[in-house]
């Protein structure tokens, strides 16, 4: 079926995935919330290795957001141990499948064990050409935002005269397109403050399935949703009348 996919062309160059329903999956089964998280982590090994064999160029998931800081510290703790764990020990993983690493979010926000795990792994990373993994982590859409206008007015620049297009080359990673399809996971109908500025356009896809429990088959149903849809942002098809 993946091969369907690639034969049939239009294959999303950039998938966003808000990654949800660790909790809820555990708890379904009388386990701990960092069970579930746990679980979580195979599942995302397992949509990289699918996205990167279905010609996907960039994937971004959504680790840790700004909010999850309000979670239970212990909580908190163990997503960072599995981060710290994980990013680097996957060595074997990327170079494989030659996946690069990429951050997007906060790096300053984190502990400076953490933030060097992230930042050792893009750099050991960055001369794979296979498809490019942008982790989210301490990432919000709208702390991006500000930290894109902080980045610009660092230029010197007239803020008065500022573009859509001085906004977008201040934005974490400036040089990934935008995301054609963002999916989230466990049923939830909300984006979650996840790309608010790149995912202006994307389209949207829901699923009601747990993340840990989602495969490869999960994913190809939601590209092939995807390429049965018209995206005319914000204009109209040629064989389309006003």
């Amino acid at each position: 079926m993946a091969l369907d996919l690639m034969t049939k062309g239009n294959v999303p160059c950039h998938i966003g995935i808000i990654m949800d329903g660790n909790g809820r999956w555990a708890k379904q089964r009388g386990l701990t919330r960092t069970q579930g998280h746990q679980e979580g982590l195979h599942a995302a090994k397992r949509i990289v290795k699918a996205a990167s064999g279905m010609g996907v160029r960039y994937l971004s998931l959504y680790v840790f957001s700004t909010e999850n800081w309000k979670r239970a510290a212990s909580e908190v703790g163990f997503i960072m141990g599995l981060i710290k764990k994980y990013i680097r020990g996957e060595m074997d993983f990327y170079r494989q499948n030659g996946i690069r690493i990429r951050h997007a979010g906060g790096i300053a926000g984190l502990r400076p064990d953490i933030a060097k795990e992230i930042t050792d792994a893009a750099e050991d990373t960055k001369g794979f050409t296979g498809m490019q993994v942008i982790l989210a982590v301490n990432y919000g859409g709208r702390d991006e935002l500000l930290r894109a206008l902080r980045r610009f007015a660092e230029t010197g620049k007239d803020i008065a005269a500022i573009t859509e297009a001085d906004i977008s080359a201040s934005l974490d990673n400036p040089d990934v397109p935008d995301p054609d399809l963002i999916i989230r996971s466990a049923g939830e109908l909300r984006t979650s403050n996840f790309l608010l500025w790149e995912g202006a356009y994307s389209e949207l896809y829901f699923s009601e399935k747990l993340w840990p429990d989602w495969e490869s088959e999960d994913l190809i149903l939601a590209v092939k949703n995807y390429q049965n849809r018209n995206r005319r942002f914000g204009g109209i098809t040629a064989n389309e009348t006003e």
